[in-house]
């Protein structure tokens, strides 16, 4: 395949995922609002981030899709909502990045990437968002026990970060896995197919062997 052909490719698988991460976001926000809101939160979107194990444009594909699922949620946000634009989209990039380069070493440990970033990062800025909605108390309730931690910056930072990394962790591993498996297959299948057609292997053949948990 052509340089130009290649690109193109690139462009426009990026921006596949980009929309369907930004469209599988906002579903999650304002169609599954017990899932996507709370203190524990599980956006099944995140499902995605598995991409980059196969893929290197899922790297901007999902950056772009968190950037603008994060603007569109300005509406519910308010203002503030400008950090999780920045950040958030910060995080995804970083674990994307993560992802990608753990590709071949390990499944568990590149996955952990956007599961350990965002439970360091969102944290941080998520008490303010939620202080300027008016959400603070309800937000920082332990379920069940009735323990609440708003009031003190640390304990709300510790509060979130195991929310947001035990969600991000029940997504991930618990559907992202079984996702990486179908799309192994499936590229495998795609690469082999490629192969036949040109006389000889894939340039994607790289992006195949992902299954590796030891």
């Amino acid at each position: 395949m052509s340089q130009n052909n290649e690109r193109v490719r690139y462009i426009v698988r990026a921006g596949l995922i980009a929309a369907v991460h930004t469209a599988a976001t906002f579903i999650v926000l304002y169609f599954m609002t017990v899932l996507a809101w709370g203190p524990v939160q599980f956006r099944v979107s995140e499902v995605l981030t598995v991409l980059p194990l196969f893929f290197a444009e899922a790297i901007p594909g999902l950056t772009i899709g968190t950037f603008l699922a994060n603007l569109i949620n300005m509406s519910a946000t308010g203002p503030l909502g400008l950090l999780d634009v920045i950040f958030g989209t910060l995080a995804t990039f970083i674990g994307a990045v993560w992802t990608y380069r753990l590709r071949h070493r390990n499944i568990l440990l590149a996955l952990s990437g956007p599961i350990i970033v965002n439970a360091l990062i969102v944290p941080a800025y998520l008490p303010v968002i939620m202080n300027a909605i008016g959400y603070t108390e309800a937000f920082y309730t332990v379920p069940v026990l009735g323990i609440s931690a708003a009031g003190s910056f640390i304990f709300m930072y510790l509060f979130g970060l195991f929310a947001v990394g035990f969600g991000q962790t029940v997504i991930i591993y618990g559907l992202g896995l079984p996702l990486t498996r179908v799309l192994s297959r499936v590229v495998a299948r795609q690469d082999n197919h490629t192969g036949e057609d040109t006389g000889g292997t894939s340039s994607n053949n790289n992006n195949t062997d992902v299954l590796d948990t030891r």
